[in-house]
C-alpha cells in the first residue's frame, strides 16, 4: 500500500488493564489506593532524608533519589490510567503518548542505575569502612545521581525519537495501560527492525551493566560478612544492606521474568502484568522495606512526629 494512500495516526486509544466493565470501578480505586500509598511513602522518606540530621549519609541520600524517582515514574503513568478507568474514550494524543513514554524511560533507566549505585555504596562501607566518607565523598554522589538523570534522560530521547521515526497507520489500540515501546511498535506499518534493534540493545546493556555492578558488590560484601567472627557483627552488617537487597531482588525479577521468558509464551498481557509491578506496586513497595526494615528511618519518624515544625525550620 502507498504511503500516501494511508492516515497518519493523530491519537492513540490505550485498552488499560482491563476491558472488562465490570472491573473498571473496583480497578480504579484498588489503583488509587496504591498510587496515594506510593505518593505518601515516597513523600515520607524524601521528607525525612531532607530534614533528619542523623540521615545526612551516602547512603540516604542515594534513597533520597530512589523515592524521588519512584514518585516521579509512577506520576508519569498512574494519573492518566486512573482518569482512563472513568472515561469512554480512553485516548491519548500522539505527542502527549511521545512525552509518556520519554518520561516513563527517564525514571525507569534513572532507577535501574540508581539501586547499582546504592549496591556500590553498600559494598564500599562494608568492605572498605575505613576508606568509607573518601570513595562515597559527596562529590562522589552528586556525580553518580547526575550520571543516572542524564543518561535516563539520554534514553528518553533516544528510544522515542525511533520509535515516533515509524509511520503508524490503520489501528492506533495499544493494548497496555501506558504508551510502552513494546505494544507501541506493534502498530506501525513501518519495519521496525532499527527501533527494534535499539530497544533490545538499550535494554540489554541498561540491565546487564547494573546487575553486573549489583552482583559483584553483593558478592564481595557477602564474602566480607563472613569473615567477620561475631554473630552480632554479622547480622549488623547485614542489616545495613539487607532492605537494598530485597528491593533489587524484586526489582530486577521483575524485569528478568518480562524479558527471560520463552518468546512462545511472550505475550503483550503478561507484560502489562509485569509493567503494573514495576510502575506502581514497586515504587509503594520501596517507602515500606526501607522504612519497616530500617532503624534509622523509624527513629527519625518519630523525632518528626514529636517535633514536625523543628524538623522543617532545618529545612
Amino acid at each position: 500500500m502507498a504511503s500516501e494512500n494511508l492516515t497518519r495516526v493523530t491519537e492513540f486509544i490505550l485498552l488499560g488493564v482491563s476491558v472488562r466493565p465490570e472491573l473498571q470501578v473496583p480497578l480504579f480505586f484498588v489503583f488509587l489506593v496504591i498510587y496515594g500509598l506510593t505518593v505518601a511513602g515516597n513523600m515520607g522518606i524524601i521528607t525525612l532524608t531532607s530534614v533528619d540530621s542523623r540521615l545526612q549519609t551516602p547512603m540516604y541520600f542515594f534513597l533520597r533519589h530512589l523515592a524521588i524517582i519512584n514518585l516521579s515514574n509512577s506520576t508519569v503513568i498512574a494519573p492518566q490510567m486512573l482518569v482512563n478507568f472513568w472515561v469512554k474514550k480512553k485516548s491519548i494524543s500522539y505527542y502527549c503518548c511521545a512525552a509518556q513514554l520519554g518520561g516513563f524511560l527517564v525514571f525507569i533507566v534513572a532507577e535501574i542505575f540508581m539501586l547499582a549505585a546504592m549496591a556500590y555504596d553498600r559494598y564500599v562501607a562494608i568492605c572498605n569502612p575505613l576508606l568509607y566518607m573518601v570513595v562515597v565523598s559527596p562529590q562522589i554522589c552528586h556525580q553518580l545521581v547526575s550520571f543516572t538523570y542524564v543518561y535516563g534522560l539520554f534514553t528518553a530521547v533516544l528510544v522515542p525519537s525511533c520509535a515516533f521515526s515509524m509511520f503508524y497507520c490503520s489501528s492506533n489500540v495499544i493494548n497496555h495501560f501506558y504508551c510502552d515501546i513494546v505494544p507501541l511498535l506493534a502498530l506501525s506499518c513501518s519495519d521496525t527492525y532499527f527501533p527494534e534493534t535499539v530497544v533490545f540493545i538499550s535494554s540489554a546493556t541498561n540491565l546487564a551493566v547494573s546487575m553486573i555492578i549489583v552482583i559483584l558488590s553483593y558478592f564481595n560484601i557477602i564474602l566480607s560478612i563472613l569473615r567477620i567472627r561475631s554473630a552480632s557483627g554479622r547480622k549488623k552488617a547485614f542489616s545495613t544492606c539487607a532492605s537494598h537487597m530485597m528491593v533489587v531482588t524484586v526489582f530486577y525479577g521483575t524485569l528478568l521474568f518480562m524479558y527471560l521468558q520463552p518468546k512462545t509464551d511472550h505475550s503483550l498481557d503478561s507484560d502489562k502484568m509485569a509493567s503494573v509491578f514495576y510502575t506502581l506496586v514497586i515504587p509503594m513497595l520501596n517507602p515500606m522495606i526501607y522504612s519497616l526494615r530500617n532503624k534509622d528511618v523509624k527513629d527519625a519518624l518519630k523525632r518528626f512526629l514529636s517535633n514536625p515544625c523543628g524538623s522543617l525550620k532545618s529545612m
